[in-house]
Order: structure tokens, then C-alpha cells, then sequence
């Protein structure tokens, strides 16, 4: 069965986020190919659409690379969240339905409690499915799809430091959605940019400086996402 290159894009793009691949290094299609279990055809698609998103690019004489991004365009990141973010919450006040509420408030409930009870392990990925959804929540595939970009970009560029005030920032999420479920675009969209500028004052460039290795690994560590098997997330 021929694996979608989309499925290997996903793999390529979580390993480099998850830093399998240090920033400058080379991926070859030959040992992609090998390593996902694939054959070269959706390798190379996959890494056209990486070079599109601005994960891989391709040097002269050497071939598809991981990108190394500078600080400035880092920064840059950010600030085009911090803009895109309360729009998209607008947008969702508009056009969001009844079952994009129903799952919002199902995750503003389920993190209220694991910040009560202080299992803030969970928290980071309930954070993330909340904005995803939240994202689609706007009926634009467009914006979407350029936030989803942003928060894959942002993982792989900066950690993010615990908030000190779990239960505060789950109390914003919840304060998202009731503006979201009444209709009013405006204050949703003021929560969000409270929300969104809070949260990023926590980010911590990983790669401080262009050329500084000090976060780099020292080697390839073993890919966590193999294609070929099942559980795959796309």
C-alpha cells in the first residue's frame, strides 16, 4: 500500500520539531525513504511541502537541509500569532457551530479540573487542541491552516515555560468560549489578544543566536514516528 506523502510530511515535520534533526542537517531522500519505511516518491513531495512551510530548505551542492531560522524571524512568529490568533476567535464568534462549542467547553471543563488538581502534564497538550479547535471554529480553512503552521514553527523555535497560574489561563480559555457562544466577535477578540500575549511573554528562543549549537544534539536520535505503522497522526 503506498504510503500518502502527506503522512510522511506529518513524520518529517514532528521529528524536526521534536529536534530528530538538527537545524543545518542534511536530509536525504534516500535515508528518509529508508527510516520511514517508504519509497522516495513521497519523501520528495513531502519535502517540497516542507520547504514551502519554511522547515527545510534547499542549498546548492548539498541538497534538501533543515532550515535554521534566525531570531528575528522567530520573533516574527509570534507576533503573527499574536495578530492571527484574535481574528480567528472573531471569525469563530461568527461562524462557529454547536458542536465546536460542545468540544471548546468540553476542554475549558477538562482543564479547569487538571489545573486544580495540578496535573499540569496534561495541560500544554489540552492548551493545543483548544486553539486547534478553536481555529476551526472560524470557518476559514486558510486561517486555519496558517495557525496550524505557526504552532508546528513556534514548538520547533522556543520552549515554553509553565504558566505560574494554570488555573487563570484556563479561565481566559473559558472566557473565549462564552464570547464565542454569545456572538460577540469583539470580545472574544480582546480575550484572545490578552491571551495570546500573556502566553507568549513564556516563550524561550531554543536557538538563541544564529550559529549558537547549544541546544543543537549532538546526533540524529531516533525518529519517534515511523510511517508504517498504525496510530499515525495526520
Amino acid at each position: 500500500m503506498r504510503i500518502p506523502a502527506h503522512s510522511v510530511c506529518t513524520a518529517i515535520r514532528d521529528d524536526i520539531v521534536a529536534g530528530v534533526y538538527e537545524r543545518g542537517g542534511r536530509l536525504t531522500e534516500e535515508l528518509l525513504a529508508r527510516r520511514y519505511g517508504v519509497s522516495r516518491v513521497p519523501v520528495r513531495e513531502a519535502l517540497r511541502t516542507l520547504e514551502a512551510e519554511g522547515f527545510v530548505v534547499t542549498r546548492r551542492h548539498a541538497g534538501a537541509c533543515v532550515a535554521e531560522p534566525n531570531e528575528r524571524e522567530a520573533a516574527d512568529l509570534l507576533e503573527m500569532r499574536m495578530l492571527l490568533e484574535p481574528l480567528g476567535a472573531a471569525r469563530a464568534a461568527q461562524r462557529r457551530t454547536e458542536a465546536h462549542l460542545k468540544v471548546l467547553r468540553g476542554l475549558v471543563r477538562l482543564g479547569q479540573e487538571r489545573a486544580r488538581r495540578g496535573h499540569s502534564d496534561d495541560l500544554r497538550s489540552l492548551g493545543g487542541w483548544f486553539h486547534e479547535t478553536l481555529a476551526q471554529a472560524s470557518g476559514s480553512p486558510a486561517l486555519t491552516s496558517t495557525l496550524a503552521q505557526l504552532r508546528h514553527k513556534i514548538a520547533w523555535m522556543y520552549a515554553v515555560e509553565a504558566p505560574a497560574n494554570p488555573a487563570e489561563s484556563w479561565a481566559e480559555h473559558g472566557g473565549i468560549v462564552d464570547a464565542v457562544a454569545r456572538g460577540d466577535s469583539e470580545r472574544a477578540r480582546a480575550i484572545t489578544a490578552l491571551h495570546t500575549e500573556r502566553a507568549s511573554a513564556a516563550h524561550r528562543l531554543r536557538f538563541p543566536g544564529r550559529g549558537d549549537s547549544g541546544d543543537r544534539p549532538d546526533r540524529v536520535r531516533t525518529s519517534q514516528h515511523p510511517v508504517n505503522m498504525t496510530g499515525l497522526r495526520h
